[in-house]
């Protein structure tokens, strides 16, 4: 299958074939290197969402309770 992009107005646009159901509203659009283009389902940052790092503790636990166990050196 394939499309062709087309001008509209000051823009070029790509028709969805109809055997492809969008699931979203809203994509992020990217060009790669060698000429794709991506379209990708627009996501919030859950790390820029306070109420989501408010309901979430995302501090590092260290995993050997801060004992050296070896030689490295602490600072």
């Amino acid at each position: 299958m394939s499309v062709k992009a087309r001008k509209v107005g000051n823009s070029k646009v790509f028709t969805i074939p109809q055997n492809i159901k969008p699931t979203d509203g809203e994509y992020e659009v990217f060009q790669g290197r060698h000429g794709s283009i991506v379209f990708s389902p627009k996501k919030t940052n859950i790390f820029k969402d306070k109420k989501f790092l408010k309901e979430h503790d995302l501090k590092q636990k260290e995993e050997f309770n801060d004992e050296s166990i070896g030689e490295e050196e602490i600072d």
